[in-house]
């Protein structure tokens, strides 16, 4: 017994094929926002949005390195590079500077101390120093302050 011809019916037709041809050459056309064209907010960039956020420019990247891996594993690399770009984003903003200031991991889930000596915070209080720091030599404190 010969066996029935089946015939299926293709799905891309003349005009699917245009019209998929059209819709990618016009979404070339759309600009993207800058974070979409890489993966991750990277190192650098934090590290400009930080310096920026706290007003200074000698900023660690080490200690940048382990406050963006925070912040990347509480999922806010998005809301970072949007911060970047100019979104307002005032919570976000107060969190990166007290960051830098306390020395503290930005996630609350994990009570880390990323850096003590060199917290922002010895640079704003200059009359104190971190604890268990020695200020000087033997007898430092007896002499006053240079001004």
């Amino acid at each position: 017994m010969p066996r029935p011809k089946v015939t299926v019916p293709s799905t891309l037709t003349r005009r699917s094929l245009l019209l998929g041809a059209s819709a990618v050459s016009v979404l070339s056309l759309v600009p993207l926002p800058a974070w979409a064209l890489t993966s991750d907010f990277d190192i650098d960039a934090f590290l400009a949005l930080s310096e920026k956020q706290v007003g200074q420019t000698d900023l660690s990247k080490d200690i940048a390195t382990a406050m963006l891996k925070a912040y990347s594993g509480l999922g806010k690399e998005k809301a970072l590079a949007d911060l970047a770009a100019g979104h307002e984003n005032q919570e976000l903003s107060n969190s990166i500077v007290t960051a830098w200031y306390t020395g503290e991991s930005p996630n609350p889930d994990d009570l880390q101390v990323l850096d003590y000596r060199d917290a922002l915070i010895w640079d704003a209080i200059d009359y104190t120093k971190p604890m268990g720091y020695c200020g000087g030599e033997v007898g430092y404190w007896a002499d006053p302050p240079e001004v």
